[in-house]
């Protein structure tokens, strides 16, 4: 008896119900998918696939557990090669804490060094954040990575501590070079909104294929959409609470503005009103 073909994302047309900008999505297909994480580590750090000798994922989760709050964890530690930490995290909503946030992953990951241990053999850490958001308006970037240097000669401290954004917003901003590694088809793939779109963007590209496979299967999987579903309403809740600051800030804001104004003029006034006293008393003082 002749098995049933298996249907595949070649097969599948119309919308995406979700892809990899959903944190579970992402945390999904890349922990359960060896082949595509190392696709997308390739790309990333400018890699060929054989110079990967072996990845692993340290914190992996329980994805049918809850992930309707904050509770759920975001980020992706990967040990590369048993010499290299990488940390990844998706964020679709701007809580404008990015730097600071970002900074305290690549430190805490830099900082595991057991007792006894010298600090020559820390190992190197990079922390790639995939932002759905420009981090920097005033100079909006599609890849850019950050290290610790010298601000005069740029001098470089130390090659162990590594930060990198991928802006999923401004991928019409991707240099040659980013274009060499593809790592804006990678964008365009987690972004992709429709089946013919993704079908489009990966032909001939093997780990991207790999990748479309993954979000077709993960998408038929009821499970697997019922935690999109929660991680989209958990990000929607945060963003109409990222709102409701903003007005609450805005409006105190509003608010010291009238009081300065306020005070102004309750000073105008006393002075006002001393000037009337003196007046009156130099007119008593003449009587």
């Amino acid at each position: 008896m002749q098995s049933k073909k298996q249907a595949s994302f070649m097969e599948a047309t119309g919308t995406i119900a979700y892809n990899m900008t959903n944190n579970y999505m992402f945390r999904f297909i890349l922990q359960k998918n060896k082949k595509v994480l190392k696709g997308l580590i390739c790309a990333l750090l400018h890699l060929k696939p054989e110079q990967i000798k072996s990845i692993e994922i340290t914190n992996p989760i329980n994805l049918s557990g809850d992930v309707s709050g904050k509770e759920f964890i975001l980020d992706i530690n990967i040990l590369l090669n048993d010499d290299t930490q990488i940390n990844l995290e998706m964020q679709n909503v701007n809580e404008h804490n990015w730097t600071d946030r970002s900074l305290s992953y690549l430190c805490r990951s830099f900082d595991q060094l057991y007792h006894g241990q010298k600090y020559d053999e820390a190992l190197p850490v990079i922390h790639i954040g995939f932002l759905d958001f420009t981090l920097f308006p005033d100079c909006p970037e599609f890849y850019a990575t950050y290290k610790m240097m010298n601000i005069e000669n740029y001098h470089l401290y130390s090659d162990k501590f590594t930060l990198s954004v991928l802006n999923l917003s401004k991928i019409d901003l991707a240099t040659e070079e980013d274009k060499r590694y593809e790592i804006d088809y990678w964008a365009r793939l987690f972004k992709a909104k429709t089946w013919e779109e993704l079908k489009e963007l990966v032909k001939d590209k093997e780990y991207l294929q790999e990748a479309a496979d993954s979000i077709y299967k993960a998408n038929a999987d009821e499970i697997v959409r019922q935690q999109c579903r929660a991680r989209e309403e958990a990000e929607r809740r945060e963003r109409t609470l990222e709102r409701d600051i903003k007005k609450l800030q805005e409006y105190n804001a509003e608010l010291e503005v009238d009081n300065v104004s306020l005070k102004e003029k309750n000073l105008q006034q006393e002075l006002l009103i001393k000037e009337l006293q003196a007046k009156i008393a130099s007119l008593e003082n003449v009587e």
